[in-house]
């Protein structure tokens, strides 16, 4: 859950995948909820690792300086 918020395009699938699992499981396709499980923690993983670079590169734009929100002119 924690990678839909850091990387929502990515931890949409996640969710949609996690949410197949129950169903196929009680259906009797243990293959399927193991195959959709494996995807599910692939997207999120992934959402969580991009949203923390995500993060960290903000934070470094931030810090030096170049997202500077400064909007005054200095023109004449």
């Amino acid at each position: 859950m924690l990678g839909l918020l850091c990387c929502w395009p990515i931890g949409i699938p996640a969710v949609v995948f996690a949410a197949q699992v129950n169903g196929k499981w009680n259906g009797g396709d243990q293959a399927g909820a193991l195959e959709s499980a494996r995807k599910a923690k692939k997207f999120a993983t992934i959402a969580l690792v991009l949203g923390i670079i995500g993060s960290i590169i903000y934070g470094v734009l931030i810090a030096t300086g170049a997202m500077n929100m400064d909007s005054t002119s200095t023109g004449m």
